[in-house]
């Protein structure tokens, strides 16, 4: 699943293709992908859009059109490609918006969980999507006050909380795995345990560990790459995720796998102690 450094890379290649192109018409081959407003109004209304800019927060990236920011969000395997308007349409093409320059950019979704919407330029932050993200990693508001406020009652383990969106925005499972074994922290812990200390770190390590990822292109792990061929490289650079059996890079001991809250978590039992009740 592309987390915020794949999106990260996916906006900035998007940029480098996309900026100024104008959208004369939109073909939609599968409705459920658009969720706001109606698929007959979505397609009304993004025609003779031009795509002004791209950014991004958390793993929602946003089109910056004339009148409407399109919101657009990958989830498991959504993938954009740039293509000659005369390409065949293959089978996981969904969503296809036709460019003056007889381009078309195409969104590809093999399991069709990606989402998106698209809001008038003044109703962003009114959008459900946007209202119920947290801070960026990178924040000043992101503070060990901030995150012991919003832990103090949660008795869940930290490896679930650590992927509330709502909390911190742009963490999947992969970094969260990479942000608790550099920041020592046992993925089973209760969050409303964790130290001042604890807290410090994880918000030190999630910046390292993502502007990491950034800088490496993201992550390919399994069938994700980013977009257009692009693929990340930090798969190279993982302490723990997915290196289950394998020694410690740091103490030598062997890297387990477990489930939490029904996500693969891998961690080192050594260098994550369990804390001490």
């Amino acid at each position: 699943m592309p987390e915020l450094p794949e999106v990260e890379t996916v906006k900035e290649t998007l940029k480098r293709k996309v900026l100024k192109k104008r959208i004369i018409d939109v073909i939609v081959r599968y409705e459920g992908i658009i969720e706001y407003p109606s698929c007959n109004d979505f397609m009304k209304q993004i025609k003779n859009q031009t795509i002004n800019d791209i950014t991004r927060l958390g793993k929602w990236l946003i089109f910056c059109l004339d009148d409407y920011y399109l919101l657009s969000h990958l989830r498991m395997e959504g993938k954009y490609f740039l293509k000659d308007e005369r390409s065949e349409i293959t089978k996981h093409e969904h969503v296809i918006f036709k460019f003056s320059d007889h381009t078309d950019l195409r969104y590809q979704d093999t399991r069709k969980f990606g989402k998106m919407l698209l809001v008038d330029k003044d109703k962003l932050q009114e959008a459900r999507p946007m209202k119920e993200l947290g801070l960026e990693p990178w924040d000043k508001k992101l503070t060990p006050i901030y995150l012991k406020e919003k832990y103090k009652n949660k008795k869940l383990p930290i490896k679930t909380v650590i992927l509330d969106q709502s909390i911190i925005t742009g963490i999947g499972n992969i970094y969260a795995d990479e942000i608790l074994f550099l920041s020592k922290i046992n993925p089973l812990t209760k969050t409303n345990l964790l130290t001042d200390k604890d807290l410090s770190n994880i918000i030190k390590n999630t910046k390292k560990v993502l502007e990491k990822a950034i800088k490496e292109g993201g992550t390919t792990i399994r069938s994700y790459t980013s977009d257009l061929g692009v693929t990340g490289r930090f798969q190279n650079e993982l302490y723990v995720h997915c290196r289950e059996n394998e020694k410690c890079l740091e103490c030598g001991n062997t890297i387990i796998k477990i489930k939490v809250g029904g996500r693969g978590t891998y961690y080192c039992p050594f260098c994550q102690k369990e804390k001490d009740l």
